[in-house]
């Protein structure tokens, strides 16, 4: 398995937590909204990233000075033991359980980061569930891995065709044209552009499959 990342928990957590806004005051203003973008580099210049989304749009991102590269390398099922702190992305099934298209591995030190389940929009109806494994067996169409979290608990199916990485520390000089990415969170600033100061890069040429 990839050597696991050794950035501070606080760090990481920042970089995958789904971030909701809370209700405020009525003449507060709200802090922008995060959004998601998955998709292609096609260009760098200086700062500025030319990207073309899944959805087939192009999109400038700015990246800030402090940029945090996140490297999401391909991996195995067996990387994955009683204990290990996952993040599934999932499609719920008629009798309450999630069905993998992905699951990502956390290092130790993002044990705990946005913990519990949540909607996901990898597909319509998607889910997320970053949990602990509590077992894991082989069933006859596959593994079945129970995942429990602080609130709950959920039996997760995985298939042939679900995709298994690791997150690991990454590099700036992995922010190139034709690097395959996500970014959990661009904020849109004041002049309407896009800025953000985390990027997941898919390594050898792998799509982020959360």
């Amino acid at each position: 398995m990839p050597k696991a990342s050794s950035w501070q928990p606080s760090t990481l957590l920042a970089s995958l937590a789904v971030i909701s806004v809370l209700a405020s005051s009525a003449w507060a203003q709200q802090p922008p909204t995060p959004t998601r973008i998955r998709g292609t580099i096609e260009s760098v210049d200086g700062k500025t990233l030319g990207i073309k989304t899944r959805e087939g749009n192009d999109v400038k991102v700015n990246i800030t000075d402090d940029i945090t590269v996140i490297g999401i390398a391909k991996t195995s099922l067996s990387d994955i033991k009683q204990g290990s702190y996952i993040g599934v992305s999932g499609m719920p099934q008629p009798d309450g359980s999630q069905k993998a298209i992905a699951i990502h591995i956390f290092p130790e030190a993002m044990r705990g980061a946005a913990e519990g389940f949540r909607a996901w929009d990898l597909r319509p109806n998607s889910t997320m569930t970053n949990a602990t494994v509590a077992q894991q067996v082989t069933g006859t169409d596959g593994q079945v891995i129970d995942v429990k979290y602080k609130d709950g608990e959920k039996k997760v199916m995985v298939t042939p065709d679900t995709a298994v990485v690791a997150f690991v520390t990454g590099e700036k000089s992995e922010i190139k044209p034709g690097a395959k990415i996500i970014i959990f969170g661009a904020v849109k600033k004041d002049d309407g552009s896009l800025e953000t100061n985390r990027i997941g890069v898919g390594r050898d040429g792998i799509a982020p499959p959360m």
